[in-house]
């Protein structure tokens, strides 16, 4: 195990308690040391020994020798292969479980692949808790290699209700990473729904946490969102107190910063796939543009200063029973842009395994999501599921499936009609609303666009099509009018 940080540490611990011997390697000899009196606790000490050098490591180790990363992204993977490269035979291999950037996975199996030494990018979901009890991993790279290890991975995945382990066969080169960093995405977009929820209950409707901690509780019991792992651990940190009977969560402040100290790079490179390969995913992206600005804190203090104020959310009013009301058609308008956020992540991928032609076996990669990660949605699950066990043809759109329209159409009213309230009331809800935008204008065959495209040929002579001929596909057009000679 190269890297023993909260990720890596409890992957390690979670591979001894299934017999298997780890060799731990970190820059931090502390870190190694605090992991091995935590496994001394929990009596898998026996199992575990600990190498400062790369020699010293790959001594220890049988044939083929199996390395596991958990590393920060980027350049610090190259100096780790770089390091073990001297020490490689053919035959090894190297799962990368670290949230890394595809293209650097991609670029590593070309890398190797003349060595003989097989590399996996795996992405690893569920947080260190998951890390520890057994998490959903999505491993991707050559058939020999997942054939290897497959059988270990199944044995320490988290398993779903029925049992079967969340992990499989999700496509050959970077494909397990490509898939990791858009579930990161889709998580992303669901995070900023159930938030603007979140503060919808408690500053429009003026609910407790304890309320509002019931609230997502019964969400979770039955319908839409039951069994959906966010709404679950919405429920309970609504609810934390400290040692003193205060809530945790009166606490925190605003500030989402891992997309810019560097620590996660997923939201980002989710939402460049979005725009690299022509696919509308608002929800997503539009969530990642509120985290962006919430690590601002200090400048959005100094913006509210210049403005003289801010755009206060104003209180909701209204008796109990339109209250219950209001809350139903608020839980069915957080079920509609979390399907949303995976009709658009989904879409995404697959496109992009068109591109790459890696063979994304789609129905192995909603079991993976099954349960022991972030975006665990057994409703959505379900119906996924059951999309995926047909036989793909070549309209691969998820939008085009009568299922999905279907349950979009349904909690259509219930999505404007909180938002139609968020806008007059100064909520904030930009998740919610790009949900609601994204599916008028996918349906929609009368967009504003025609103005757009004749500004276009106006000034740039960009081409049009004619409302008479057949819809083609993104193609340029071909009529020009000469509004204006030069």
């Amino acid at each position: 195990m190269i890297g023993c940080g909260s990720m890596g540490g409890g992957m390690a611990m979670l591979f001894a308690e299934h017999g298997i011997t780890v060799l731990l390697n970190d820059p931090s000899e502390d870190t190694v040391n605090e992991l091995l009196g935590n496994a001394q606790k929990d009596g898998i000490r026996h199992k575990m020994g600990k190498h400062q050098s790369y020699e010293d490591l790959c001594k220890s180790l049988d044939s083929p020798k199996v390395f596991v990363f958990s590393l920060p992204h980027g350049t610090v993977g190259d100096s780790v292969v770089e390091g073990l490269h001297p020490y490689l035979e053919k035959g090894d291999l190297i799962i990368d479980a670290s949230n890394e950037n595809w293209q650097n996975t991609q670029r590593r199996q070309g890398k190797l692949v003349s060595q003989g030494v097989y590399y996996i990018g795996m992405g690893v979901s569920g947080g260190y808790q998951a890390a520890r009890r057994g998490p959903s991993m999505c491993p991707g790279g050559e058939d020999r290699a997942l054939d290897m290890v497959l059988p270990l991975l199944r044995k320490v995945a988290a398993k779903d209700s029925r049992g079967k382990p969340c992990v499989g066969r999700c496509g050959t080169g970077g494909s397990g990473h490509y898939v990791k960093m858009i579930h990161n995405g889709i998580e992303h977009g669901m995070m900023g729904t159930q938030a603007e929820a979140w503060q919808i209950m408690s500053l429009g409707l003026g609910m407790t946490y304890d309320e509002i901690g019931d609230e997502f509780a019964m969400w979770n019991e039955s319908g839409e969102l039951k069994g959906t792992f966010l709404i679950d651990i919405g429920a309970q940190i609504n609810k934390q107190r400290d040692e003193n009977g205060k809530h945790v969560l009166s606490v925190v402040e605003d500030k989402v910063v891992q997309d810019i100290d560097g620590t996660e790079g997923t939201g980002v490179w989710s939402s460049l796939e979005a725009i690299r390969l022509h696919v509308p995913a608002p929800t997503l992206s539009d969530a990642h543009y509120v985290r962006i600005a919430s690590a601002f804190r200090k400048d959005r203090k100094r913006v509210k200063e210049t403005f003289g104020g801010h755009f206060p959310l104003e209180k909701w009013t209204g008796s109990e029973s339109e209250k219950k009301s209001l809350l139903e058609d608020l839980r069915k308008a957080v079920y509609a842009a979390f399907l949303a956020a995976f009709v658009q992540g989904i879409n995404i991928i697959d496109l992009a395994d068109q591109e790459n032609k890696w063979s994304i076996n789609f129905s192995e990669v909603i079991q993976i999501w099954r349960s022991g990660c972030i975006i665990k949605a057994d409703y959505i699950g379900d119906m996924l599921e059951e999309i995926y066990k047909k036989p793909k043809d070549t309209d691969r759109d998820l939008l085009h499936n009568g299922r999905i329209a279907k349950e979009l159409s349904n909690n259509f009213p219930a999505l404007k009609k909180m938002v139609a309230m968020g806008v007059e009331k100064n909520a904030i809800i930009p998740s919610l609303s790009a949900s609601l935008e994204y599916l008028k204008y996918s349906v929609n065959t009368i967009l504003p666009t025609s103005f757009y495209e004749a500004q276009l040929d106006y000034f740039g002579k960009h081409m049009f099509d004619l409302k008479s001929e057949p819809a083609g596909e993104p193609v340029t057009g071909k009529h020009h009018f000469e509004w204006k000679a030069a």
